[in-house]
């Protein structure tokens, strides 16, 4: 390399350092609360003339008396409101180019919008209107139900879509968290108009609500026009708490689950994991992208790159308000199934047999720091995280000290976490595939219980 491109490259990684080291912190915001109840945050970003605005309601598949309700109530307030039917509403933001859409999880449910700043009061007065004054149309419902039980049934032919509420099922059993946020084909077709009403009448209350504007206004003149279009809400429910997690699983279980057809084994393999809330989730962050969070992790090496067993393969921590589950997931061809699944179990225990060495440790935590500002460029990532801050009981501080809690993790503390936090006893197994065929290799992996793909309902 000559000389200027020497002193290039060093321009390049000083540069790379840099940003790397760079802080972030949240934007400032303002946090009301309206006298109705409704939770109110208010984040101004001037950058582009856009905005990004959602209310959140603490209500989620966790609430369900039927699977799926939570989910299609958020859907049916799309249907018509005030005096729209669902066509002339969407009519009204295709014409200035918004966005409104609706969804549910396990613990919450979200009406988002996105719009230009020019169009605040109409895009807002409609995102008042689905919220507060839904139609409820029987016609309308009746037809989202046909196309809600079309999806379910399609969802069946792909493993991928549908593993994680099998590996909830078998984590949680009966717990809340085990419900299908989706619902399930049989809960679905036994859901009615009035399930529906019934649970918005219930969860979607002015007290257990909160809606985040980000984006290009001034805070004073949008308080008021939220005060105005949300102020005369009314409405209280009772608190609702998550029941205690059961105990971790005390012995190894595998589910099978029969497609077939299929052509590959799709499998996740995993155990309990932690609360969002948990101090240590950044820091677990860090040790999981070595073990399965990015390209170049261990498991990927190993299984995609090294073995070639598979196209991709991942860990992660799925944390809710109360517990989570830890996992990792992949595919393979159905004559490797036992390979890859042994693979990952062998890749997985070098957190325990060999640890995490100082520059494996710097370089997920120098990958880290350069992926989490990006994160939150978006005025739509910070509606979402002040949305999960309201939801999930965490602050700011997971934000203003990331950079300050990944820079403290050693290999020493690191150590420490995966000895704490990873699962390593009594592993749980969801395999999804060819039951004929993989029945006897998975079997080994614990306690065998099988059902079919086919099924109306996910039991165990």
């Amino acid at each position: 390399m000559n000389r200027i491109g020497k002193t290039l490259f060093s321009v390049v990684c000083l540069l790379a350092g840099s940003v790397q080291a760079a802080e972030f912190s949240l934007p400032k915001y303002e946090k009301l609360t309206l006298e109705n109840g409704l939770t109110v945050y208010l984040m101004e970003q001037h950058e582009v003339p856009l905005i990004s605005a959602g209310v959140v309601v603490k209500a989620g598949a966790v609430q369900d008396d039927k699977a799926g309700q939570a989910e299609m109530t958020a859907s049916a307030l799309l249907l018509g409101s005030g005096t729209l039917n669902r066509e002339a509403f969407q009519a009204k933001l295709d014409f200035v180019g918004a966005s409104i859409s609706s969804g549910s999880g396990l613990e919450g449910s979200v009406v988002n919008a996105s719009f230009m700043a020019k169009d605040t009061d109409l895009v807002l007065g409609l995102l008042a209107d689905a919220l507060l004054k839904p139609t409820f149309s029987a016609d309308e419902f009746n037809a989202y139900q046909q196309r809600q039980l079309a999806g379910l049934q399609q969802a069946q032919e792909s493993p991928k879509a549908v593993i994680n509420d099998y590996f909830n099922k078998l984590m949680f059993g009966d717990h809340p968290y085990g419900n299908e946020v989706s619902g399930s084909i049989a809960s679905v077709k036994a859901m009615s108009l009035e399930d529906i009403k019934a649970f918005y009448n219930t969860w979607y209350q002015p007290n257990n609500a909160a809606i985040s504007v980000v984006g290009d206004f001034d805070s004073t003149t949008m308080a008021a026009s939220l005060r105005k279009l949300f102020g005369k809400w009314q409405g209280k429910t009772a608190a609702f708490d998550v029941p205690a997690v059961l105990s971790a699983p005390t012995k190894a279980r595998v589910l099978l689950v029969n497609k077939g057809d299929a052509r590959e084994s799709t499998f996740m393999i995993g155990g309990p994991g932690i609360s969002r809330s948990n101090p240590d989730y950044v820091a677990l962050s860090v040790i999981n992208t070595i073990l399965g969070g990015r390209f170049t992790s261990w498991l990927n090496d190993e299984l995609r790159v090294n073995a070639g067993l598979t196209y991709g393969a991942r860990s992660g921590f799925s944390a809710y308000s109360k517990a989570g589950s830890f996992y990792i997931s992949t595919f393979t061809q159905t004559a490797t199934t036992e390979a890859a699944m042994d693979l990952a179990l062998k890749t997985y225990s070098r957190l325990w047999e060999q640890g995490i060495d100082s520059a494996t440790l710097e370089s997920a935590k120098a990958y880290v720091k350069g992926q989490f500002p990006p994160r939150y460029e978006r005025a739509s990532s910070l509606r979402s995280l002040l949305a999960d801050m309201f939801i999930y009981g965490f602050d700011e501080r997971f934000i203003n000290t990331f950079n300050e809690q990944v820079n403290a993790l050693d290999t020493k503390k690191a150590a420490e976490l995966v000895k704490q936090y990873f699962p390593k006893e009594n592993l749980q197994f969801v395999v999804i595939g060819n039951a004929a065929e993989v029945k006897p290799v998975v079997s080994k992996y614990g306690q065998l219980t099988e059902r079919d793909i086919s099924a109306e309902q996910i039991k165990l």
